[in-house]
């Protein structure tokens, strides 16, 4: 019995009918080819819904659609009603928000209660909110200059144009909205591919896209395979900005890709973060706090700190503690309101973390906490993974420097600031960063020495739609968030008017 009809469990209503189709120039319809592919609940293995499978035909639609949009009724409508259009989807994400967790829940596994402990349970509304402040924010400027007589000079900026996002699957609504809003609000038109393994979501968005009163073609989603659909956009000649977050390699694809018109491009990419626990660190605090830093949605965060550094004098107190902590927290059905930990999102990714463990035991790691697949009772139906600690890592084995993006923590000894900086510093990411200390100062230095993008201090993985996230080195290109993730969405026009 699926998960829609046992009468024990939440339903909904959107996986009713038959597949879900894509939604090009305001009308959903079947993909060109007529294909379908199915999306699996990761908790139970079990199909819930088929999906329209598209291909470059349908990119190709798509992207039409939006410069036809992006050209006519979008560009032409005065900021105050871009405005009002983005306030009006906030009030209806806020309104259906159960129903789009619930399809998160089914379609990647994120825990139904883990974001009910939030103070706003829509935080995805907010940054629409945010976003629509912008639209009737945002200009140029007047620059004086050096030519002599009456010559003026001012800056326009104007949306990019047809903005390709291709989001994961890890955070399905927070992915497109981190993406649609900023574009929208600068007056750019969409095309947003969601992930193969968690598309649901962004498909209910796009309904309720529709009922907020969004022309046609202003926002078209396409649903399918990153070959051949991601990789038609970052070829199209008829996109001007690609928004991406996934894989670091993914990413440097895209970047080929992309070369043939030179398109704007935004990247945020993988992370392999450090988190520090300094000897004067607040254990109650620092335990838990650097534990959800790593196991939080099963791991499956590009900014986790899985990489923990323990100042030598309490690192065999803190892994015990960490192991304990890990060992008590509830693995189950993502539809179980006391899960703290979900399953991984597909039976790929189940097949990589394990990997990923037998690598670590391989090299010389130990487990002081989990190292296996749960394969007791009903979770053998799905794709769980015990949270993981080990100990014994070195800095230069595959789990300490590859994304493995499962719930597994490596617990590095260090005995200096200085050591402890350039370690977290010898990797090729840099998206964010943890530190944990009563000293202030000391919070200061390090945070300065980091080469990351974010770097939280006695707290992990805190957002906000006016603060900007974003990586350094191979962790990505640009930002999200914030009023610099705007500047990703326009060009910058100057004009010269002799007066005279």
């Amino acid at each position: 019995m699926s998960p829609r009809t046992r009468p024990d469990t939440p339903t909904s209503s959107f996986l009713a009918g038959g597949p879900k189709n894509l939604l090009i120039g305001g009308r959903w319809v079947a993909a060109a080819s007529g294909k379908t592919f199915p999306s699996v609940n990761p908790s139970t293995g079990e199909v819930i819904a088929e999906l329209a499978e598209a291909d470059t035909r349908d990119v190709d639609h798509a992207v039409a659609a939006a410069r036809a949009a992006f050209n006519g009724p979008w560009r032409r409508m005065a900021p105050r009603e871009r405005q009002r259009l983005l306030w009006a989807l906030a009030d209806a994400v806020q309104a259906d928000y159960e129903e789009l967790r619930l399809l998160e829940v089914l379609d990647m596994g994120s825990p139904i209660g883990r974001r009910r402990t939030k103070p706003a349970p829509a935080w995805e509304a907010e940054v629409l909110r945010y976003f629509a402040g912008w639209a009737t924010k945002i200009h140029g400027e007047t620059i004086p200059n050096s030519i002599p007589g009456s010559v003026l000079s001012y800056t326009l900026k104007e949306p990019v144009g047809v903005v390709a996002a291709i989001v994961p699957w890890n955070r399905p609504i927070s992915n497109a909205i981190w993406k649609i809003a900023p574009a929208l609000a600068a007056g750019c038109t969409v095309v947003l591919k969601p992930s193969e393994e968690a598309s649901l979501p962004a498909l209910r968005l796009g309904e309720l896209i529709g009922e907020a009163g969004f022309p046609d073609g202003v926002v078209n989603i396409v649903t399918g395979y990153g070959d051949p659909v991601g990789a038609a956009l970052a070829e199209h000649r008829g996109v001007d900005k690609v928004a991406f977050t996934g894989s670091t390699a993914t990413g440097q694809s895209i970047v080929r890709a992309a070369a043939g018109n030179l398109k704007r491009m935004s990247l945020e990419l993988g992370g392999k973060s450090p988190d520090i626990v300094f000897a004067d660190a607040d254990l109650a605090k620092a335990v838990p706090g650097a534990a959800m830093g790593v196991f939080s949605n099963s791991g499956q965060i590009c900014c986790a700190g899985t990489r923990i550094y323990v100042e030598r004098p309490i690192h065999d107190e803190f892994v015990a503690a960490v192991a304990e902590f890990a060992g008590n927290l509830k693995v189950g059905d993502s539809l179980d309101p006391e899960t703290r930990i979900g399953p991984v999102v597909s039976a790929r990714q189940l097949a990589r973390v394990t990997d990923y463990l037998a690598v670590g035991r391989e090299e010389g790691a130990h487990t002081a906490a989990g190292g296996h697949r749960i394969e007791t009772g009903d979770l053998a139906r799905g794709y769980f993974v015990a949270p993981t600690v080990l100990t014994d890592v070195r800095d230069d084995m595959r789990v300490a420097r590859e994304e493995i993006f499962g719930p597994v923590a490596c617990v590095l000894p260090f005995d200096t600031l200085e050591e402890v900086a350039a370690r977290s510093n010898d990797t090729d990411f840099g998206l964010s960063g943890g530190v944990w200390t009563r000293d202030v100062g000391k919070a200061h230095r390090i945070a300065q020495e980091l080469q990351a993008g974010t770097v939280w201090v006695n707290t992990m993985l805190l957002f906000d739609p006016a603060v900007p996230f974003g990586g350094y080195k191979a962790s990505g290109w640009g930002r999200e968030m914030g009023e610099h993730s705007l500047d990703e969405y326009l060009n910058v026009k100057s004009v010269w008017i002799d007066t005279a």
